[in-house]
């Protein structure tokens, strides 16, 4: 007996159905040019608990491994000012305002080696931090800043030696140490200034990394650091004052020593370019941070 099995009917895989969206009711994000307009100041504050543990880094390795330890921080200043009283004091006779000679050369070195040390710092940042670069975002900025607000241990240190060198030469500031905050900002401000442009060409060009301590060099001596303004012809003062550190220096001496009476013209010409290279610097640092993932 020959049954016959009825053929099951095909049954059709389920087809979910979608229903088709106007492009109109789909979510989208506008990338608007303007938004990266400004120097991101807000996104600093929103990053300032990375902003504290890239400087406690850079503090903690500037010292690591090492056999005296902040005591760098007063050795330095300390052999040069010997080398200087030697050099420019006993043998040049360069004059001090009066002053013993080593507390005139020691009370520039303090901002020009804090200045010379944040340069020198700051410069490598960016390239030094490749690596964070490419893995995760946080502003750019956060890097040449970090590496200015952590020298600022070392000044603190060598300032310390400053007040008992002062002591020492029984010298005691006046009323325009009041002052003295004002020069310490502007100091800062000089290096990070500086640092923003060199850390940017430093990322294109590794060859600022090699120029940047002979630069420091030529720039120390056309500083008043180991001579007096007064020392600079007068119809050459005014183009000297366009140094931004010889108006810095000038104002440490006339707040921690009252020399004389305070150097108004190259202080005021050196703090309008400290803020023109400052903007500029920012400026220029904003621009061209988002090239540095692609470049580095």
């Amino acid at each position: 007996m020959i049954t016959s099995h009825a053929k099951a009917p095909m049954r059709m895989p389920h087809v979910q159905t979608f229903e088709r969206k106007r492009v109109d009711d789909l979510p989208f994000v506008r990338i608007d040019g303007c938004a990266n307009r400004g120097f991101g100041l807000r996104e600093l504050w929103e990053y300032r608990e990375l902003l504290y543990f890239l400087i406690w880094r850079d503090i903690k390795v500037r010292y690591k491994q090492t056999a005296i330890g902040a005591s760098w921080a007063v050795l330095q200043p300390l052999l040069t000012m010997v080398i200087f009283t030697m050099v420019f004091g006993k043998f040049a006779n360069m004059p001090s305002n009066g002053l013993p000679y080593p507390i005139f050369c020691l009370v520039a070195l303090l901002p020009w080696t804090y200045f010379a040390r944040s340069l020198n710092q700051s410069i490598s940042s960016v390239v030094g931090n490749a690596n964070l670069i490419t893995k995760v975002y946080f502003p750019r900025l956060l890097l040449p800043i970090a590496a200015v607000v952590s020298g600022i241990v070392d000044f603190a240190i060598s300032f310390v030696f400053l007040i008992g060198m002062m002591i020492w030469y029984r010298i005691v500031p006046d009323w325009e140490i009041l002052y003295l905050p004002f020069f310490v900002v502007l100091t800062m401000l000089t290096a990070l200034a500086v640092s923003l442009w060199l850390s940017v060409i430093n990322v294109r060009y590794r060859d600022v990394g090699q120029a940047v301590p002979f630069l420091i060099q030529i720039w120390m001596f056309a500083s008043p650091v180991a001579y007096a303004v007064t020392v600079v012809p007068e119809e050459w003062r005014m183009v000297y004052s366009l140094n931004p550190m010889a108006g810095v220096v000038e104002g440490f001496r006339w707040a921690l020593t009252t020399s004389e009476s305070p150097p108004i013209v190259p202080i005021a010409i050196s703090t309008i370019m400290v803020i023109a290279l400052l903007y500029g610097g920012l400026v220029f640092f904003k621009r061209m941070e988002e090239t540095f993932a692609d470049v580095i």
